[in-house]
């Protein structure tokens, strides 16, 4: 979730379009990614789900003027403003894009699809209304940096103390695979987005691959039941600054816009 949820580049290159910054295709190219299809069902004036080019431009055509992310988990309705239906949907997808000025919310569905050894996967999102109202627990871009910094001393500090830190071929593999990804395309967010927020969003990426790397690297030094609890409970705070911070960074252009 936390490397690069599929509502951040919705968001994200959908701000860009509202924008004028790139084309249709652009962004639906960058939005699609490595997937195979999207399509928006539930979008008001539609009878059955339709490709991204049209749900796009039937948003902005609604009064949509702006895309934020929401990334909940449980216990922590992150960027979510109700009502509780949409919520409950959000949660279970761990992630939701809020539609600034429509009074809408998306939420995808993944599916894969086609037969072994040619799987490819299609999403669904589900438009539904949504409360216009603050989102729940967004920090702004200079709390979220401040609050990185200090969460990835805590993290390295964990992980170090843990006997976790980078070691081993699944830690090394991970690492290996985001710095794949940031060189492969060093627009980590669309144009149109200011350097800090992009700034922000590396970081937050980079603890959370530190963070799976903890969790999926076996038990290093934490052999103990207690320990493991021990280490899940410090982890859980660092998580959470990460998706807070994805989340500011995320909806700068819509916070930025508000602010003006």
């Amino acid at each position: 979730m936390l490397s690069e949820p599929r509502s951040g580049r919705l968001a994200a290159w959908g701000n860009a379009l509202f924008a004028g910054l790139i084309s249709p295709d652009e962004a639906v190219l960058a939005i699609v990614g490595e997937d195979a299809v999207h399509r928006v069902e539930g979008l008001p004036g539609e009878t059955s789900p339709v490709g991204l080019t049209l749900a796009l431009g039937r948003l902005r055509a609604l009064g949509v003027s702006g895309l934020r992310v929401a990334l909940p988990a449980p216990g922590h309705p992150l960027g979510l403003s109700g009502p509780p239906e949409f919520n409950a949907r959000a949660l279970e997808a761990e992630e939701a894009v809020i539609c600034h000025g429509g009074a809408l919310g998306l939420v995808p569905e993944v599916y894969e699809a086609g037969p072994d050894g040619d799987v490819h996967v299609e999403v669904v999102w589900h438009c539904l209304p949504v409360r216009e109202a603050p989102p729940a627990d967004v920090p702004s871009l200079g709390e979220a940096e401040r609050e990185l910094a200090e969460a990835l001393r805590e993290a390295t500090e964990v992980l170090t103390r843990l006997d976790m830190a980078a070691s081993g071929p699944v830690a090394e593999a991970a690492i290996d695979a985001y710095r794949a990804r940031a060189e492969r395309g060093r627009e980590v967010l669309a144009p149109g987005y200011p350097g800090r927020a992009v700034r922000v969003l590396e970081l937050a990426q980079r603890i959370g691959v530190l963070i799976s790397v903890a969790y999926e690297n076996g038990h290093g030094a934490a052999v103990s039941a207690s320990e493991m609890a021990a280490r899940a409970e410090v982890l859980r705070p660092v998580e959470r600054t990460a998706r807070r911070a994805q989340v500011a960074a995320y909806n700068s252009v819509v916070e930025e816009r508000e602010r003006r």
